[in-house]
């Protein structure tokens, strides 16, 4: 595939090395990618790195391995430039042929999927606390780790998708007491906005009383010890919860593998707590049970009183996925606040001798900012993610009744493209930056459908459609690949293209969906630059230039498709 040519180039900068008695190995050849097409396909500084050795120029080392290389058939051209670099050109012949692959789809995915062949990932996702309604700020660790999950799982991964949902801890005592002081109906008649509604009334009371609190956690302390009212309260908050996440994500088409509340380790604990004093991980101090670490605070395992805490039940989490599913790799994708938690986590189980050969992640998402504020549901001020689809519904909408296209579609065929825009239009404003920088939620940006946005790459891929729907070319039969005459936009077009394997790989090693985001969006810009300057059908070119929208709706339906978003044919 694509990766085969640096691969190659890599061995021939080698062979060139022994031709002219200069000792390189393939750890000193480092490949790169130029930002700009007019350095090469490929370019390496090996050079520079030989110069300190040899003591020489490194234009005078780049001279000689070129003088030494012996030209394969896939390269056009080899050239030093700047300081000593050499930039390598590959031929439009090789480009096509490697990038044609991306159009059989199935031989496609069978090739990267040999990547990760025999390998394991567990991905902690999603994560909503039960009793409050899914919030837009649970959309980051939703969006980015089923793009995680999705990346991996095309590289031949075997997958697996973990829900963590926050269904313990001391507010659910002062859950149940909020419901048992203003609770107006049966709980499990309540809706989850009613919840939260009570959870914060709780919050804003205990302001002004303190017993509040108190009261709040001898609920959680009951709860804790399995008495009946307490457990069958929080059982109908938990089933109310769970209900209302299963819709919002059949609206955002996201499945994941399996559910397990904190709640479900509890039994683990004690011999958790058992494990770690007999090891000697672990000391008490002050009463409480904690571990000391390393340039960090310590970690709390147990309070003073006896009871544990979620930490505890995180080791508890650990040690279970190891057991089930023996894996590689265990990613958290959880939001940055939750950082040195992880640190410590992860430096404990380490102690414990659980994680050899298990190479653990915490892809730590910024926040989704409105207005120059976070969102707390504390303060009663969060955005629910059901009231966003709804508005981003009333956008696309919009965009629709404008459309000529939408107007010739059914009712049917019109509502679904409608929620197609609008969710995929939330996904991919979410997607674009990078997991770890925080986000502004801008609507003109989001539904834009002529930036960076889910919308155009949609609308871009539904022009694709078009254009293949008109031409009479089904399939680009003995096309001519070393043809004179490609015009600059359409060489630039071939050379992105041709990155959309390593663009996948890139996004997974650095745990980033935004790498395949952003790429999708340089795609979609270079093919409607070269749209717009040339025509396609019923031209001379028209068979290359057809080949070129097939490929371009490849990569943009394929991507699309990593991001969890839907593609369209028309739109």
């Amino acid at each position: 595939m694509i990766e085969f040519g640096m691969e190659e180039l890599k061995k021939i900068i080698v062979e060139a090395g022994k031709k002219g008695k200069v000792k390189i190995e393939m750890k000193d050849v480092g490949m790169s990618r130029p930002d700009n097409f007019a350095f090469g396909d490929w370019s390496t500084n090996v050079a520079m790195i030989l110069a300190k050795r040899e003591k020489k120029k490194p234009r005078e080392i780049a001279k000689k391995l070129i003088a030494m290389i012996k030209k394969p058939d896939f390269v056009e051209k080899v050239e030093v430039a700047g300081g000593g670099f050499i930039n390598f050109y590959l031929s439009r012949e090789y480009l096509v042929r490697e990038t044609e692959k991306v159009n059989y789809e199935i031989e496609y995915k069978r090739q990267l999927s040999e990547r990760g062949k025999g390998k394991t990932m567990v991905i902690d996702y999603s994560a909503p606390n039960i009793a409050k309604p899914f919030g837009i700020g649970h959309l980051r660790s939703t969006n980015i780790g089923q793009a995680i999950y999705n990346i991996y799982k095309i590289l031949g991964w075997k997958c697996i998708g973990d829900n963590h949902l926050g269904d313990w801890g001391t507010q659910f005592g002062k859950m149940i007491a909020a419901i048992k002081h203003w609770g107006e109906k049966a709980v499990e008649k309540m809706s989850i906005e009613e919840l939260e509604k009570l959870y914060v009334r709780f919050h804003k009371e205990a302001e002004e009383d303190d017993s509040l609190i108190e009261e709040g956690r001898e609920w959680f302390s009951k709860l804790e010890r399995g008495d009946t009212e307490a457990r069958e309260i929080w059982q109908k908050i938990v089933d109310i919860s769970i209900k209302e996440f299963d819709r919002v994500y059949e609206m955002l088409g996201v499945k994941i593998d399996v559910a397990h509340g904190e709640s479900f380790y509890l039994p683990m604990l004690a011999g958790i707590i058992e494990e770690v004093k007999e090891k000697g991980v672990a000391k008490e101090s002050k009463g409480a049970l904690v571990v000391e670490l390393a340039k960090m605070p310590p970690a709390m395992l147990r309070k003073s009183n006896g009871a544990t805490i979620y930490f505890t039940r995180d080791m508890a989490t650990i040690k279970y996925r190891i057991k089930e599913w023996n894996p590689d790799l265990m990613i958290y994708e959880v939001g940055a606040d939750q950082s040195l938690h992880f640190r410590q986590l992860f430096a404990t189980v380490e102690k414990m001798g659980w994680t050899d050969g298990v190479e653990l992640v915490h892809v730590a998402h910024g926040l989704i900012r409105w207005k120059n504020a976070k969102f707390s549901t504390r303060r009663g001020d969060t955005i629910h993610l059901a009231e966003v689809i709804e508005k981003a519904r009333e956008r696309a909408k919009k965009v629709a009744d404008k459309s000529k296209v939408a107007k010739e579609m059914s009712q049917e065929e019109r509502q679904k493209m409608i929620q197609a825009v609008a969710i995929g239009a939330i996904k991919f404003n979410d997607l674009l930056s990078d997991p770890r920088r925080d986000i502004i939620f801008d609507w003109e940006r989001v539904m834009s459908l002529k930036g960076n946005s889910g919308p155009y790459l949609q609308y871009t891929y539904a022009r694709c459609q078009s254009i293949l729907g008109k031409t009479k070319i089904k399939e680009q039969k003995n096309l001519d690949r070393a043809v004179d005459g490609w015009e600059e936009e359409e060489d630039v077009l071939l050379k992105l293209l041709g990155r959309f394997e390593e663009k996948i790989i890139e996004a997974a090693g650095r745990f980033s969906p935004s790498v395949v985001a952003e790429y999708l969006v340089e795609v979609a810009r270079s093919y409607n630059e070269f749209y717009a300057k040339y025509k396609i059908l019923e031209e001379k070119e028209e068979n290359r230039r057809v080949w070129l929208t097939k490929t371009t709706a490849s990569v943009i339906g394929m991507g699309l498709r990593l991001l969890g978003i839907e593609v369209l044919e028309k739109m």
